[in-house]
């Protein structure tokens, strides 16, 4: 199973940068900006960064870790270009990961801003540039709009995806977690309808971040369908337990952003035969769907740990994960290839 799973190209869809760079990268570049950290060693950082089940009792806390240290970190041109050209490497050596869309926020790298956006973004453009011209893989990124920004700072993240599309910046997201039922609303999620209609206009490609928590239930997911049109969606898992939710998916050709063991860190879903159960309900209603690892250093796993999750606990055979990846590369930002 292993050695099939290392034989394949593998794409990876969704990726946070601030949960993919190895931690003796960010050891490195936190002393290189001279960060005060709270550890006294490296062995004692790596566990403050890594996420592993017990540890973590919730999507909050894996979120605390990013935003309190990986982010932070990252949050200077150096670090995000060198950020990002580690990951786009790693991801390739270790996993034959030929194809790869990294997001982040850049308004969550620029310290509120004392640093300039444009200088943030064009080091994030530098280090793609550099990792795709050494390993001949292809990359792109995506702009994490947040939920918790007002509009204002939300629309200025949208017109520099718009700005740099030229670039490689070919999407936005809309991250964070759902977790005020008032979030959930149609006319919440009608708050980011303009946004997301000028990204589309402006050509960019459209995920959101929805129904991913147990709390949720499939009403956010419906309404982000319905307002926002996205052309993919990250998580999404609470929909296989929603008919309606699952029709519409369908109906609208919307794709699954699946990340195995994001969910199973986080408690998005009991176990893995719960993961199980969510995988093989998607694929018999017809729901397209693909793997991704989310954070794979903050989660310690990468895309073949991904897919042999999958292969191992027999959730799909060989046949139906070689078509979720031919999903992620038809589905991808990046456009096929002539």
């Amino acid at each position: 199973m292993a050695h099939k799973a290392m034989q394949r190209e593998l794409i990876d869809l969704h990726i946070h940068v601030g949960g993919a760079v190895a931690p003796h990268i960010l050891w490195s570049i936190a002393h290189q900006q001279g960060f005060k950290l709270p550890v006294r060693n490296y062995f004692e950082f790596v566990e403050l960064i890594t996420s592993r089940p017990g540890k973590v009792g919730s999507l909050e806390d894996y979120l605390k870790i990013m935003h309190t240290w990986t982010e932070k970190i990252q949050s200077s041109p150096g670090a995000i270009e060198r950020s990002i050209y580690e990951v786009i490497g790693k991801e390739y050596r270790g996993s034959n990961v030929s194809q790869i869309e990294l997001r982040f926020n850049p308004m969550k790298r620029n310290l509120h801003s004392e640093l300039d956006l444009d200088h943030i973004i064009h080091a994030a453009l530098r280090g793609m540039d550099r990792a795709v011209l050494e390993y001949g893989v292809r990359a792109c990124l995506i702009f994490c709009l947040a939920r918790e920004f007002d509009h204002k700072l939300n629309s200025i993240i949208v017109e520099k995806a718009i700005k740099y599309k030229s670039r490689g910046v070919l999407g936005i997201d809309l991250a964070g977690t759902e977790k005020d039922a008032m979030e959930l609303k149609p006319e919440v999620v009608a708050t980011y309808e303009d946004l997301f209609e000028r990204a589309r206009k402006a050509g960019l490609k459209t995920t959101v971040h929805t129904g991913e928590t147990a709390n949720t239930g499939a009403e956010g997911l419906m309404a982000v369908v319905e307002r926002l049109k996205p052309h993919r969606i990250g998580h999404g898992i609470r929909a296989a337990y929603d008919e309606a939710a699952m029709k519409l998916l369908k109906a609208r050709d919307v794709v699954l952003e699946l990340c195995p063991t994001s969910n199973l860190h986080t408690h998005a879903v009991e176990g893995i035969k719960e993961f199980e159960h969510i995988v093989r309900t998607f694929w018999d209603r017809g729901v397209k769907i693909t793997f991704n690892t989310d954070g794979p250093y903050l989660l310690e796993t990468d895309m073949r740990k991904e897919i042999e999750l999958i292969e191992n606990n027999r959730i799909l055979t060989p046949e139906q994960i070689d078509q979720t990846l031919a999903w992620a590369r038809e589905y991808s930002f990046i456009p096929a290839t002539p």
